[in-house]
Protein backbone atom coordinates (compact mmCIF):
# COMPACT_ATOMS: atom_id res chain seq x y z
CA UNK A 1 0.00 0.00 0.00
CA UNK A 2 1.35 3.50 -0.71
CA UNK A 3 1.30 5.72 1.56
CA UNK A 4 -1.60 8.69 0.71
CA UNK A 5 -1.90 11.60 2.31
CA UNK A 6 -5.48 13.54 2.41
CA UNK A 7 -5.09 17.37 1.41
CA UNK A 8 -5.05 19.20 4.55
CA UNK A 9 -8.13 20.85 5.39
CA UNK A 10 -6.45 24.05 5.74
CA UNK A 11 -4.67 24.23 1.63
CA UNK A 12 -8.52 23.59 0.85
CA UNK A 13 -10.16 26.69 2.73
CA UNK A 14 -7.20 28.07 1.49
CA UNK A 15 -8.00 28.12 -1.79
CA UNK A 16 -12.24 28.54 -1.25
CA UNK A 17 -11.02 31.76 0.21
CA UNK A 18 -8.50 32.66 -2.37
CA UNK A 19 -10.90 31.40 -4.96
CA UNK A 20 -14.06 33.50 -3.57
CA UNK A 21 -11.96 36.76 -3.15
CA UNK A 22 -10.97 36.95 -6.81
CA UNK A 23 -14.45 36.13 -7.96
CA UNK A 24 -15.73 39.09 -5.77
CA UNK A 25 -13.18 41.64 -7.19
CA UNK A 26 -13.51 40.47 -10.71
CA UNK A 27 -17.25 41.28 -10.35
CA UNK A 28 -16.51 44.54 -8.43
CA UNK A 29 -14.31 45.27 -11.40
CA UNK A 30 -16.84 44.60 -13.61
CA UNK A 31 -20.09 45.84 -12.55
CA UNK A 32 -19.47 47.52 -9.50
CA UNK A 33 -20.09 51.55 -8.74
CA UNK A 34 -16.76 51.91 -10.24
CA UNK A 35 -16.67 49.26 -12.13
CA UNK A 36 -16.62 48.77 -16.23
CA UNK A 37 -20.30 49.00 -16.91
CA UNK A 38 -20.44 52.20 -14.94
CA UNK A 39 -17.39 53.53 -16.57
CA UNK A 40 -19.53 53.15 -20.09
CA UNK A 41 -22.56 54.61 -18.77
CA UNK A 42 -20.61 57.43 -17.73
CA UNK A 43 -19.35 57.99 -20.64
CA UNK A 44 -22.03 57.86 -22.76
CA UNK A 45 -23.82 60.49 -20.55
CA UNK A 46 -21.18 62.51 -20.59
CA UNK A 47 -21.55 62.52 -24.77
CA UNK A 48 -25.45 63.54 -24.29
CA UNK A 49 -24.42 66.22 -21.97
CA UNK A 50 -22.17 67.73 -24.25
CA UNK A 51 -24.66 67.42 -27.40
CA UNK A 52 -26.72 68.97 -24.49
CA UNK A 53 -24.29 71.71 -24.03
CA UNK A 54 -23.53 72.56 -27.79
CA UNK A 55 -27.25 72.52 -28.61
CA UNK A 56 -27.42 75.27 -25.35
CA UNK A 57 -24.40 77.69 -25.87
CA UNK A 58 -26.02 77.55 -29.66
CA UNK A 59 -29.45 78.50 -28.20
CA UNK A 60 -27.45 81.48 -25.81
CA UNK A 61 -25.52 82.41 -28.97
CA UNK A 62 -29.03 82.74 -30.83
CA UNK A 63 -30.43 85.05 -27.97
CA UNK A 64 -27.56 87.23 -27.30
CA UNK A 65 -27.57 88.31 -31.07
CA UNK A 66 -31.87 88.77 -31.09
CA UNK A 67 -30.81 91.29 -28.15
CA UNK A 68 -28.17 92.56 -29.85
CA UNK A 69 -30.15 93.30 -32.78
CA UNK A 70 -32.60 95.26 -30.53
CA UNK A 71 -30.57 97.32 -28.45
CA UNK A 72 -30.13 101.05 -28.29
CA UNK A 73 -26.75 100.72 -30.05
CA UNK A 74 -28.14 98.99 -33.07
CA UNK A 75 -31.45 98.92 -34.32
CA UNK A 76 -32.04 95.74 -36.63
CA UNK A 77 -35.83 97.52 -38.23
CA UNK A 78 -36.60 93.94 -39.97
CA UNK A 79 -36.46 92.23 -36.59
CA UNK A 80 -38.06 95.06 -35.22
CA UNK A 81 -40.93 95.07 -37.86
CA UNK A 82 -41.39 90.93 -37.30
CA UNK A 83 -41.26 90.63 -33.81
CA UNK A 84 -44.62 93.40 -33.64
CA UNK A 85 -46.17 91.78 -35.94
CA UNK A 86 -46.15 88.43 -33.97
CA UNK A 87 -46.09 89.93 -30.40
CA UNK A 88 -48.62 92.58 -30.99
CA UNK A 89 -50.13 91.21 -34.01
CA UNK A 90 -49.87 94.26 -35.61
CA UNK A 91 -50.25 95.26 -39.52
CA UNK A 92 -49.79 97.98 -41.74
CA UNK A 93 -52.23 99.62 -43.24
CA UNK A 94 -51.85 98.47 -47.03
CA UNK A 95 -51.45 94.91 -45.99
CA UNK A 96 -54.87 92.45 -46.42
CA UNK A 97 -54.93 89.62 -43.78
CA UNK A 98 -55.97 86.20 -45.26
CA UNK A 99 -57.35 83.65 -42.59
Amino acid sequence: MANRKKPALGLLAYFAVAFSLGAYFTFAAVQGDFGLFRRAEIVAEGADLKTELDRLNLEVARMENLTRRLSDSYLDLDLLDEQARDVLGLIRADEIVIR
